[in-house]
């Protein structure tokens, strides 16, 4: 009977792990198997080793195991850094911006015009906006639009060039456009928006501006958002290079 109690408790508990696992953004998916698959191997190596049916030579890969998914989850983030650190390292200086509010980080690539997203917080959290198919995204804009005007701006920007026929529902609903509120950016975030170091010159800058705001502007076909924001950015950085 205890056995069968036991038996009953670890498949309960496999189909949660499995269940959590599915619920993870698609992109960590992979890890989490992995983990996994590494927690069953360990958790079956030790129950055989406490029956006595296991070497001893099992015993010890067991400690491997657990050694392995305790080491596992640094390697996996440790992984994708070192990758994203070499693209960054091959792309020349200013070739991406990056626009954050409360739920959104947005990128922007300064040579295609292309925009990609991370949730930040939310029901989507960490998840890359690319993953999710037009009902979830919805369901995203609905949780901004509650939560934070700029993560809904922010987003609009995203859907608008992702689904450039339409993407509102059949009643057309649609926030009115906003603008960024004044006085909000700070340095770092004027610099990440246009992509420029921090000790990029006036011209620099004026030349990020003019470059974004060419893909961006809403006279052709850009986000009034967007643009806002890269307006806003210049102007801050000019300023304070004026007064520096």
């Amino acid at each position: 009977m205890p056995r069968v109690i036991l038996l009953l408790a670890i498949v309960i508990a496999l189909v949660l792990l499995v269940r959590r696992v599915k619920a993870m953004p698609p992109h960590k998916r992979r890890s989490g198997y992995v983990q996994l698959i590494l927690g069953i191997a360990a958790l079956a190596a030790i129950l055989l080793t406490a029956m006595g049916k296991m070497h001893w030579i099992g015993a010890a890969l067991t400690g491997v195991l657990v050694a392995a998914r305790q080491l596992l989850p640094l390697l996996v983030r440790a992984f994708p850094l070192l990758q994203k650190w070499s693209q960054q390292s091959s792309r020349p200086s200013g070739q991406q911006s990056e626009v954050k509010t409360e739920l959104l980080r947005m990128t922007l690539d300064h040579g295609t015009g292309e925009l990609q997203g991370e949730v930040l917080s939310g029901p989507f959290k960490d998840w890359l906006l690319s993953e999710m198919n037009l009902e979830q995204l919805k369901n995203l804009f609905d949780f901004c639009q509650a939560q934070d005007p700029d993560s809904e701006q922010l987003l609009i920007s995203y859907l608008e060039q992702r689904f450039p026929d339409g993407w509102q529902n059949e009643d057309g609903g649609q926030s009115d456009r906003a603008t960024p509120q004044n006085g909000g950016m700070s340095r770092s975030e004027a610099l990440a928006v246009l992509g420029v170091d921090e000790d990029a010159s006036e011209d620099a800058i004026i030349a990020a501006h003019r470059s974004l705001i060419q893909k961006l502007h809403p006279d052709r076909g850009g986000n009034d958002y967007l643009a806002a924001k890269i307006n806003e950015a210049k102007d801050f950085l000019l300023k304070t290079k004026g007064t520096s």
